[in-house]
């Protein structure tokens, strides 16, 4: 079955603060006020409004707009991390989603415990997780450190092994928040050859980066958001260029 993304009027509201807090309240009113409702005695924030969109096979997707514009979130409804308040979203495919790699580490445990975790956290069985642990130790360059604690880690170290884990499996559908790069020059150099592959066999990608080259190079479709909103939905080239003269 071909991957599929389809979100059909789909909203996503954030409660936050009680109405008690009045300093916040002004703080929030004044930045974002046409996205804030008072609903039994709270505030909630619109973070998406309205989002009607199919992602089709074979499809390269850039999201785009300012911080805020709901590109992020709009990515954690695609993995089915946040549930639509109200409409639908239906995805068709296996989900990878590299949008935070470095969430649910315990410094205390061993690399080799962590990434038995990971392996859980991205649907895997602990014994489909074994047979990728070498790969991904070797990936990472890590064989002589994997069973000591990841406190013990330098930021390198830490941000290799999870870059390895995050990317040792292959998915229909492929979900970014900004491109993946890791370690040193001759780490990255390889780090960046599995991020080329990774994209090349997904049967679809979204990315959102605020880097307009790197999208115009990576993706044929872009999606403009804006105070939660998608503002334009059209071929890369033009949604780049009404982005950067607005």
């Amino acid at each position: 079955m071909s991957a599929k993304i389809e979100a059909q009027n789909v909203e996503i509201d954030f409660p936050v603060y009680s109405e008690t807090s009045r300093s916040l309240t002004r703080q929030l009113v004044g930045k974002i006020r046409n996205r804030v409702e008072h609903r039994s005695g709270r505030a909630i924030v619109h973070a998406l409004r309205g989002i009607n969109l199919a992602i089709n096979e074979g499809e390269r997707v850039g999201l785009l707009g300012p911080n805020g514009a709901g590109k992020s979130t709009l990515l954690r409804v695609f993995s089915l991390i946040y549930p639509p308040s109200s409409g639908k979203i239906e995805v068709t495919g296996k989900i990878s989603s590299l949008l935070n790699i470095s969430l649910g580490v315990e410094p205390e445990l061993t690399g080799r415990e962590n990434l038995m975790i990971r392996g859980i956290m991205l649907g895997l069985t602990p014994g489909e997780t074994q047979k990728l642990l070498p790969g991904i130790i070797g990936f990472a360059d890590l064989e002589e450190f994997i069973d000591l604690p990841v406190r013990t880690y330098s930021d390198g170290m830490r941000l290799r092994l999870l870059f390895s884990m995050a990317t040792a499996t292959h998915s229909d559908i492929l979900l970014m928040d900004e491109w993946l790069s890791a370690g040193d020059q001759s780490f990255h150099n390889k780090a960046a050859e599995r991020m080329q592959a990774m994209v090349e066999k997904a049967g679809i990608l979204v990315l959102a980066s605020h880097s307009v080259s790197l999208l115009k190079k990576t993706c044929t479709r872009g999606i403009l958001l804006q105070k939660g909103e998608v503002l334009l939905d059209g071929p890369i080239e033009e949604v780049c260029e009404f982005y950067q003269n607005q």
